[in-house]
């Protein structure tokens, strides 16, 4: 049996310049963090002598099937084709947290099926190899409209300022902080989620149509990664970085109309108006989680504020992807 688990992510800045059709024009970068939840992936051995079925796949459903052609999950379907698996196998998928909230679900369930997968065969993928794997998988095959910093965080992991020079030619900064830099960070950060899941997909491709559009909006938050490491690695107080998050997710809301809505727009004003210096919407937009900026001591009274919505505990600098069972 082989069991691989791999990170979801909270992108703190220039989310939406990891496209392509931004990247390859402009370039792009992303200030973010792998987080403590995981998606993870068991792949064993099945008897299709014994069973009636040779394949038998389990997520939200169970299939169970005599032939890869036979899977309706498209992902399952496609991985377990690249990767050669194509009969006498059983693959469960389970995870942390809910898909389409925000947090980069749907790549890193790629990331870990696929890591999982080629270990079962004896080939182990590991870094960055995992994370183009897991880009050409999405975009080319499954032919989705993602980004190219999901991939990154699920494979590598960690606290970082991620550049996107072309599709095969990303680089990972590792965020360069002292223990007690990342901690007093960690200490204000809060997330909570807004009762909303909603398929990326959609939202991203009207963003898509206005990147041309929005050039000059991307290109201001894309300056602001800078901003944000700059901050983070000097001497500067923390503080600056809540601001800027703000100011970003002002940049971020008015990229696309659906990014945002009066629920999520009222959830952000209370937290601020509780105590927050600045948050944003993760993900694409339209619903998932909120994450705020938040002094230690106002913790509490943003809480109160927002005490209907779930809070998420979660801890930033995450591993990535790897192989926890091997037997």
């Amino acid at each position: 049996m082989i069991i691989a688990r791999a990170p979801v992510r909270v992108s703190f800045l220039g989310g939406a310049t990891d496209y392509p059709e931004f990247f390859q024009k402009h370039g792009g970068a992303v200030l973010g963090t792998a987080i403590d939840k995981y998606a993870f992936i068991a792949v064993s051995e099945r008897f299709g002598e014994i069973f009636d079925e040779q394949i038998r796949i389990a997520y939200s459903r169970v299939e169970q099937v005599g032939s890869v052609d036979d899977i309706e999950h498209l992902p399952f379907r496609e991985c377990l084709r690249r990767c050669g698996v194509t009969e006498n196998v059983e693959v469960n998928y389970f995870a942390n947290l809910p898909a389409f909230t925000g947090l980069g679900s749907s790549s890193t369930f790629v990331a870990t099926l696929l890591q999982a997968l080629y270990a079962y065969k004896g080939v182990f993928v590991h870094g960055m190899d995992l994370a183009y794997e897991t880009i050409d998988m999405e975009r080319k095959v499954l032919k989705e409209s993602v980004g190219c910093q999901d991939q990154v965080f699920a494979a590598m992991g960690g606290f970082n300022l991620i550049e996107f020079r072309g599709e095969r030619d990303i680089v990972v900064n590792r965020l360069p902080l002292s223990p007690g830099r990342v901690l007093e960070f960690q200490e204000h950060l809060m997330m909570f989620f807004t009762g909303i899941k909603r398929r990326a997909e959609e939202v991203v491709k009207k963003q898509i149509k206005r990147m041309d559009l929005n050039e000059e909006r991307l290109k201001r938050m894309l300056m602001m990664v800078d901003d944000g490491y700059k901050i983070l690695t000097g001497n500067k107080a923390i503080e600056e970085f809540g601001n800027l998050l703000h100011q970003s997710w002002c940049e971020k809301r008015s990229l696309e109309s659906t990014i945002t809505n009066s629920e999520i727009d009222n959830m952000y004003n209370a937290g601020m108006e509780a105590g927050a210096i600045g948050g944003k919407l993760l993900g694409a937009g339209g619903g998932g989680f909120i994450l705020f900026f938040v002094p230690p001591e106002r913790k509490q009274a943003v809480r109160e504020r927002l005490k209907n919505y779930y809070e998420l505990k979660f801890n930033i600098n995450a591993p990535g992807s790897q192989i926890i069972l091997n037997q």
